[in-house]
């Protein structure tokens, strides 16, 4: 192999095009046997689950992030919204109510 072959590949690596894929996310819920178990955990008051599933902005994650299925993403959606609704999940976070930042004001 030539100066010039192994260099290329080099680049090639440094470029992605070689990189292995990243491991496929399964659902941490439906992998249990038990369906039941899946009902039990998402729920409003379980805050600390929860809070897994919002970003550092307050935003909830999509379902390509967190792994979740269809249907437990959208029972985590709708425990997020209930806990919100009841104060027990911000809408956003401090600093950014805090601060008064909107998109309103740059545009």
């Amino acid at each position: 192999m030539s100066p010039y072959q192994k260099s290329n590949q080099e680049d090639s690596d440094q470029d992605g095009y070689y990189q292995r894929r990243p491991r496929r996310r399964y659902c941490e819920f439906c992998s249990n046997k038990k369906k039941d178990v899946a009902k039990s955990i998402i729920d409003y008051k379980n805050l600390k689950t929860l809070s897994n599933y919002i970003d550092d902005r307050g935003k909830i994650d999509i379902r390509k992030k967190t792994g979740a299925c269809a249907k437990c993403q959208r029972r985590i959606a709708q425990a997020i919204k209930r806990a919100r609704h009841l104060a027990l999940l911000p809408y956003t976070i401090d600093h950014i109510r805090l601060s008064g930042f909107s998109a309103k004001n740059y545009s």
